[in-house]
């Protein structure tokens, strides 16, 4: 099924926050058309208030059987806003959900077991078509719906399938969270700048630009992050010691991230119960 297949029967979106906006800014760009939208959202954002005043229906009654429901509400919302949807249950209507710490069965039971569901972990990177979405599907999802999946969620960035639900906590910790690790690290970066006599602008200057760069060059080249990493390491020189801090078996950041990583999938199977 393609954007102009899907537009047939029509897409629906419970929720269209930042996650939201940002896939549907995606489809649309790839060609979905406005009137084969359906937003509902009770604080709709200025733009999509200006969708629909060119074709997207906004907060309207929803099509009698939609292709695919993006379920993208906040988890505390969750189960009074999903119930809505039941009418389209056990039936060939994809529930897509890229809401956080709500599993498949959560789905299965408010929708009926033979709903198709496919659980997806996006990160925030997706505003700038720079994501990376984990996804799998219940029983009920079809290798075409899981494809399907796969190109709409292709809108944000990159999309990897798992081997089942039980990594989805794994991945939260890792990609989902990981952002908020990385923004972390220019704030220390820049910190160690200051303390080393540069003023706070230029030392936030340069960590963001080293940072987003490296990122960059790790996600073009060719080789390994071990690889990348040895390109830059001269023997003996100021990188090899700085490596040998950060790479110090017991206090190095490797195991202060599997710490942190280990903290964030407890906290995510808490979240599940």
């Amino acid at each position: 099924m393609d954007l102009v297949d899907l537009g047939r029967r029509g897409l629906v979106l419970l929720g269209c926050g930042k996650m939201g906006s940002a896939l549907l800014e995606g489809w649309l760009g790839r060609g979905l058309a406005l009137n084969s939208v359906w937003v509902t959202d009770p604080q709709p954002s200025d733009w999509l208030k200006g969708l629909a005043a060119r074709g997207l229906h906004l907060n309207q009654p929803l099509p009698a059987a939609p292709a695919v429901v993006l379920v993208a509400v906040k988890p505390q919302i969750m189960a009074d806003a999903l119930p809505t949807l039941a009418g389209f249950g056990n039936g060939t209507t994809l529930f897509l959900t890229v809401a956080a710490g709500t599993p498949i069965a959560f789905y299965e039971r408010t929708l009926g077991e033979q709903t198709p569901v496919i659980r997806a972990m996006p990160n925030t990177p997706a505003a700038v078509g720079r994501g990376i979405t984990a996804i799998t599907g219940n029983a009920s999802a079809s290798e075409e719906q899981m494809a399907l999946a796969e190109r709409l969620l292709s809108a944000v960035g990159q999309v990897v399938r798992l081997e089942g639900e039980h990594q989805m906590d794994a991945v939260t910790a890792v990609s989902g969270s990981g952002p908020a690790y990385v923004f972390h690290m220019i704030e220390a970066l820049a910190a160690a700048g200051e303390a080393e006599g540069l003023s706070p602008e230029l030392a936030m200057t340069l960590a963001r630009g080293t940072v987003t760069g490296a990122g960059e060059l790790a996600y073009r080249a060719g080789e390994s992050a071990a690889q990348l990493r040895i390109n830059v390491t001269s023997p003996g020189g100021t990188t090899a010691a700085a490596l040998a801090v950060l790479m110090e078996p017991e206090t190095g950041l490797a195991p202060l991230l599997r710490r942190a990583v280990k903290a964030a999938a407890d906290r995510g199977r808490e979240l599940a119960q």
